[in-house]
């Protein structure tokens, strides 16, 4: 038997007006996929607003919804969640570093085991100091959290509507993408994980991943909030 699902791709954009164009083209090619797509204008100070109060109406299935606040990455992606109507939902990035269209693969596991799974991509085609880094916060990740926990900021992201209903307080921040992981490891949620191609950015930088001091930042960031959800999702 077939069952039908819909899935919500929630875009957090913030100050990404130069990508915008290339995202909702890729984005086109889901909107006949039982996909609703969500930009997410997360409070940005460059000309976002106007480029998709332009290109919106061209891209029916594609919407987006006004964070006037920028109150961090994670913030912005919960309200696009919050908005969502599909029985899967999930995030992947503006900044076409992913294609958006990855999806549909990450979709098509939904339909194949079943609502009550965790979908995750896993990147390549990275650099190498990058992918040194990864393996290094996933192994420091696991063994704080005593769970196999591996390319965590990977996209795209994807879950169930009722997995989403039972969080508690979910971080605001780049904190974000472990918070769902770690919490789908705890509920004992089958995970999956497919390859994703991992390029440059379009246009623009990265809002974090500039230069190991930023990484050093992100580090100590990640490293406090570890130790604060090891206390409470325990």
């Amino acid at each position: 038997m077939v069952i039908f699902m819909k899935l919500s791709l929630i875009i957090p954009c913030y100050n990404e007006s130069e990508n915008l164009p290339l995202c909702l083209k890729r984005c086109s090619e889901l909107i006949d996929k039982d996909i609703e797509v969500i930009l997410v204008d997360n409070g940005s100070t460059d000309s976002t607003p106007s480029v998709l109060l332009d290109l919106l109406p061209k891209y029916p299935g594609c919407r987006s919804i006004r964070v006037d606040r920028n109150e961090g990455y994670g913030a912005g992606i919960l309200a696009g969640l919050k908005e969502s109507t599909g029985d899967v939902i999930g995030w992947t990035h503006a900044d076409m570093q992913t294609d958006p269209c990855d999806v549909v693969r990450g979709f098509e596991l939904f339909k194949e085991y079943g609502s009550n799974i965790f979908v995750k991509g896993y990147r390549y085609g990275r650099p190498l100091m990058d992918v040194f880094f990864t393996i290094g916060m996933s192994v420091f990740e696991s063994i704080l959290l005593r769970k196999i926990l591996f390319d965590i900021n990977a996209q795209p992201t994807l879950f169930s509507r009722n997995f989403f209903d039972s969080w508690s307080d979910p971080p605001k921040d780049f904190s974000l993408d472990l918070f769902a992981y770690y919490s789908a490891k705890l509920s004992k949620i089958r995970i999956y994980k497919f390859p994703v191609k991992f390029g440059d950015r379009a246009f623009g930088v990265s809002h974090w991943n500039v230069d190991w001091k930023s990484k050093k930042k992100f580090i100590y960031r990640t490293i406090e909030y570890s130790l604060k959800l090891r206390r409470i999702l325990k």
